[in-house]
């Protein structure tokens, strides 16, 4: 489906320990993304059971999501860095095409 006068990109969602979202930043950036939203404190229920979203001492110790989109063909260089970060720690991350006002 297009959109008249919008970018298809693809929109990246991973939520991960608060303390890993600089890596996650990081790996954006090094693959184009121009931008980013960082949501601390998210709660949920996974395969690791049940997370809070209140902070208990700062916003590493609590689950963040990341939000970003980036062009099609920088996603696998995006979730090859995230998979190798999840295959250590918990998290998931999320992709979906998705359409944009402002490819900047």
């Amino acid at each position: 489906m297009t959109y008249s006068g919008f970018t298809p990109m693809a929109r990246i969602e991973v939520v991960v320990d608060g303390e890993h979202v600089p890596t996650v930043r990081d790996l954006l950036l090094a693959a184009g993304a121009t931008g980013y939203t960082a949501l601390p404190g998210v709660s949920g229920v996974g395969h690791h059971g049940p997370h809070h979203g209140r902070l208990l001492f700062n916003d590493r110790n609590s689950l963040s999501m990341i939000i970003s989109v980036v062009a099609p063909d920088r996603v696998e260089a995006v979730v090859a860095g995230i998979r190798q970060l999840l295959d250590e720690h918990h998290g998931v991350v999320f992709v979906s095409e998705t359409h944009v006002s402002r490819p900047d």
